[in-house]
């Protein structure tokens, strides 16, 4: 019988970002059924509502929420005072942040470009660096990013998208090894096509753009995976989950797919 394995962050404190469906829900309960202390936010409060009352039922555990904006400027810090306020602190930030629609990339505009960086790279950089500093008086830090497989292989019609997360790999693969002796950890997931409610807004988008069914399309996109399946939340939670323990604290400066072999770069 194989032990489970412990991963010491029982009592830590965690910030969860888009956290009122998809990927975002499920690392929050991962890390509820951990023994985490959560501050969950998204844009919407009434979305967010019912997954703290589940958390809180299903795992005893504090679970505060903040209705915030990743577009908003004022992000960075309504955050920063919503994890004072709740939290204290944060000893884990999970980054997570929906994506821009579909576009032609040869026909993008100015403010399609400032709304993806300032949600997808701007913003997240200024709350992680924000959330740092206290975690290197400690002593101990966890930053986790969901990213996008298109980190390593472009989506042309998710370009707003692929640039924004890419920029946000850079700065976390520079700042990682400059926190590392302060026993700060920095990795991204680059998620691949998860059943999330995101898959079925791109999904029912191409199909529009293409007329074409939707059943095809979906079928098209399952064909394209070699597992022949989406991947499930709770599966990419789980690496989440990992990569904020105590016994992944050599692990930082990282990037992992979770796409079922989608990706066929080494």
């Amino acid at each position: 019988m194989i032990a489970p394995m412990e991963l010491g962050i029982r009592g830590r404190r965690a910030v969860v970002g888009g956290a009122s469906s998809g990927i975002g829900a499920a690392i929050a309960g991962a890390l509820a059924a951990e023994g985490c202390s959560l501050l969950i936010w998204s844009r919407d409060e009434s979305h967010l509502a019912p997954v703290a009352d589940d958390l809180r039922a299903r795992h005893g555990v504090d679970v505060a929420t903040a209705a915030v904006d990743a577009g908003d400027p004022a992000a960075p810090e309504l955050l920063e005072q919503a994890v004072i306020g709740s939290l204290g602190s944060a000893d884990i930030c999970v980054l997570n942040a929906g994506g821009p629609a579909p576009v032609d990339p040869l026909e993008t505009d100015v403010d399609g470009w400032r709304a993806a960086f300032a949600s997808l790279a701007i913003h997240p950089i200024l709350l992680a660096s924000r959330l740092i500093g206290p975690m290197r008086e400690r002593g101990w830090g966890r930053i986790v990013a969901c990213l996008s497989w298109s980190v390593k292989e472009p989506i042309p019609e998710l370009v707003y998208s692929t640039a924004g997360r890419s920029a946000l790999a850079a700065w976390m693969k520079t700042v990682a090894p400059l926190v590392a002796a302060d026993g700060v950890t920095i990795n991204g997931i680059l998620t691949g096509p998860i059943a999330t409610p995101r898959i079925e807004d791109l999904d029912r988008s191409r199909a529009e753009r293409e007329a074409r069914d939707l059943d095809e399309v979906r079928a098209e996109r399952i064909g394209s995976i070699p597992t022949g399946r989406l991947g499930k939340p709770e599966e990419l939670a789980s690496l989440a989950v990992y990569l904020c323990s105590e016994p992944a604290a050599f692990q930082t400066g990282t990037f992992t797919l979770v796409d079922g072999s989608l990706v066929r770069a080494v």
